[in-house]
């Protein structure tokens, strides 16, 4: 009877605890702000079902990052082009979540496995900490090259809007209209939007300039920047800009080309040459060991 009593208060006490962390978190869910994504791009559907709880965790957590650690992740998604998906709290609150994912899924493996592994719990969680930080990385290098490779493309459409009488702004409009899709065709449609709203053509390519930070865009920018404060003919200066990327994309095509011989040589190696050695000789030995030479 005693025993029996002992257990229904410690059920009774884990219920009122878990009732009271149920409304202690719908309370401090509804102290969290709704945010307006008019101006910001649509999440993804993966992101989408989980951001609920990195507004949660932005807001009862972010002020706690320190301003110097935000700053740098800042940069990092506007390198990217995610700062008009998310801000760096809500990133630092992504990477959070992504460590408790980690971790629970980490020890409900183990446990299945019926497996005592702290070491590979800590690296596995410590994983999801930096993946997102990984993943950015990853995105910046897709971005750098996609923009590489569509840039003398805009710069053709550019060059012949302005030759054929059109001033920058309409030329810029016109490139995207026809230009293929990817980050370039983004960016300038922030520009358009920038000018739309009353910048400075010069200030809106500048903004342009920092948010992408590639030498291409920054020789582009200088270059038209330059030939309208001095007068000089734009469709010129855009003609061989266009010439000289297209001549860079050659070259970067051509150096990769040369490269892959070189990294080509670890997989064969240690992936073909192994198994080729190995098919070779297997009936070779088999005979000689059914012969008794061996």
């Amino acid at each position: 009877m005693g025993n029996t009593l002992i257990i229904f208060a410690i059920a009774m006490t884990f219920g009122l605890a878990v009732l009271c962390m149920v409304f202690a978190l719908g309370r401090l869910k509804q102290q969290v702000p709704t945010e307006d994504r008019a101006y910001l791009d649509t999440l993804p559907p993966i992101l989408r079902m989980a951001w609920p709880l990195v507004r949660f965790m932005e807001y009862h957590i972010g002020k706690f990052i320190p301003s110097s650690a935000l700053e740098k992740t800042s940069k990092q998604l506007q390198l990217t082009g995610v700062s008009f998906l998310m801000g760096a709290e809500q990133f630092f609150a992504l990477r959070f979540i992504c460590m408790v994912v980690a971790f629970g899924f980490t020890w409900f493996a183990l446990g299945a496995l019926e497996k005592n592994s702290p070491g590979i719990l800590i690296g596995i969680t410590l994983l999801g900490f930096f993946y997102p930080s990984i993943w950015l990385g990853d995105v910046r290098k897709k971005r750098v090259v996609q923009v590489q490779k569509t840039l003398p493309t805009y710069l053709d459409y550019i060059t012949m809007a302005v030759e054929a009488g059109l001033n920058m702004t309409g030329a810029i409009n016109q490139a995207m209209e026809k230009g293929p899709q990817g980050p370039l065709k983004h960016e300038f449609y922030l520009v358009v939007r920038d000018l739309r709203a009353g910048v400075p053509r010069a200030d809106a390519l500048r903004r342009m300039e920092a948010r992408m930070q590639m030498s291409e865009i920054t020789s582009f920018v200088g270059t038209t920047i330059q030939a309208e404060k001095m007068g000089a003919r734009l469709g010129t200066a855009l003609r061989a800009q266009a010439e000289q990327r297209r001549s860079e994309r050659f070259q970067r095509a051509e150096k990769q080309a040369m490269e892959a011989p070189v990294k080509l040589i670890f997989p064969l190696l240690v992936f073909i040459f192994p198994l080729t050695f190995l098919i070779l000789g297997f009936p070779i030995a088999m005979k000689f060991l059914t012969s008794g030479i061996v």
